[in-house]
């Protein structure tokens, strides 16, 4: 169960507590779900040939956040993972993040790309196979970019972005592209083994030929979610920030550097994983977090509520720190810009907890102070609401409440104290 709450109480705590240079950033918008969501499915973004040189079609789905006026919004562009050899902009890897981020009030593209190595299965693929695949993929994605850069300039802002707020994210092989569309930016860099002159699809250099041509494919910042990277070496300063996710015993892709194995069989080459990534950042002084699920194989939010969950705010926390200038905050918290009154934790009391039948809350010590206590669910809805004894203990009957996690909010005037609590 997802445990990110919405705090509708506290709109305008978070929009006097965050930077105002950028309307959209007022109130919870981007750091907490406040919509719902609209999809347009398979529009085309680009084309190319494949690995066999048959023309293809690249297509995306588009989620927005529905009944949103702005028309300044960022834009994440992600890409789902499959060892590229398959997968799919529906898949599970990416399709919450796709509804989550959409209902924050981001425009999100999920895309399909081009997969498939061609040596695979037979004889088995190498690294000069591996390369190309992801060049390819690589290609796409840049092309995916230019296309809302070329739509914005000519095509009237049909999905209403701000150009200079696309993120690009990508889960696994889209983790890989996600770093290489940030980091893979000169023609020098290039893997001088990739055969673009007889193999199909692999021409244009860094920037491949997959479409719109002449806008830029730059980003603001990208998101690797169990990708690695082909040499950290091409990390510069000044180059884009980024937010880190991987298990530490990742079996599919190198947590560090390491020779990565398609399907754990075939030796493809070294890469550069997440913690390589991560040194590399911090010696060239760029902004990022790094978030290890500690003891987690490859891709643990999903098919678990909880890393998803992590999942999800550590990179709310990124993505608003970059947007809004919020403070970074590279751990796990339900809450971002609330100004917490900093007495509270050691004066109040919550037990048990986890609950049962009943959570009591102890605010004695509040000195005769008019609190209200609240408790939220893991979709932000309020479920009890009653003003604090003050005298004593203040019970909230949790008998008939869903089993899970939930947010005691006890706020008075701009003052609010926050807990994570558990339903049993």
């Amino acid at each position: 169960m997802k445990k990110i709450f919405t705090l509708l109480a506290l709109s305008t705590l978070l929009a006097a507590g965050s930077v105002q240079a950028q309307t959209p950033c007022t109130g919870l918008r981007y750091r907490d779900i406040v919509f719902d969501d609209t999809i347009v499915s398979n529009i085309t973004y680009g084309s190319n040939v494949t690995m066999n040189n048959s023309a293809i079609t690249l297509k995306m789905d588009v989620w927005m956040p529905k009944g949103d006026t702005a028309t300044q919004r960022p834009l994440i562009i992600l890409a789902h993972g499959g060892n590229f050899l398959g997968g799919s902009k529906t898949g599970g890897d990416v399709i919450q993040l796709c509804n989550d981020w959409a209902d924050m009030g981001y425009v999100v593209a999920s895309i399909d790309y081009r997969v498939g190595m061609t040596q695979f299965p037979f004889p088995g693929p190498d690294s000069t196979d591996a390369t190309e695949a992801v060049m390819r993929a690589v290609h796409d994605a840049k092309a995916a970019v230019r296309f809302f850069k070329e739509n914005y300039s000519v095509g009237g802002n049909t999905y209403g972005i701000d150009t200079s707020n696309i993120f690009f994210a990508g889960v696994s092989a889209g983790g890989f592209m996600a770093l290489h569309v940030a980091y893979l930016d000169d023609e020098s860099e290039f893997p001088t083994w990739a055969d673009t002159t007889n193999q199909y699809g692999l021409h244009g250099g860094v920037e491949g030929l997959s479409g719109h041509p002449g806008y830029s494919s730059d980003v603001r910042a990208v998101i690797n979610i169990a990708g690695a990277l082909g040499d950290t070496a091409w990390i510069h300063p000044g180059d884009e920030p980024a937010m880190l996710l991987h298990g530490d015993q990742d079996g599919t892709v190198p947590y560090g550097s390491a020779t990565i194995y398609l399907l754990g069989t075939y030796p493809l080459l070294g890469v550069d994983g997440s913690y390589s990534v991560d040194a590399r950042l911090t010696q060239m002084g760029i902004t990022h977090c790094f978030e290890t699920y500690e003891g987690e194989d490859h891709v643990p939010h999903v098919g678990s509520a909880a890393h998803y969950d992590t999942t999800l705010v550590i990179t709310r926390n990124f993505l608003v720190h970059l947007l809004c200038g919020d403070p970074l905050d590279c751990s796990y918290t339900t809450a971002i810009g609330i100004n917490d009154l900093p007495a509270l934790p050691s004066l109040i009391d919550v037990y048990p907890n986890p609950a049962d039948e009943n959570m009591n809350v102890n605010t004695s010590r509040l000195a005769g102070n008019d609190y209200r206590i609240e408790l939220y669910n893991s979709m932000g809805q309020l479920v009890s609401t009653q003003a604090a004894d003050t005298d004593g203990t203040t019970t909230i009957n949790t008998s008939e409440l869903p089993a899970g996690v939930y947010m005691l909010s006890v706020t008075n005037g701009e003052s609010v104290w926050t807990k994570n609590v558990v339903v049993k």
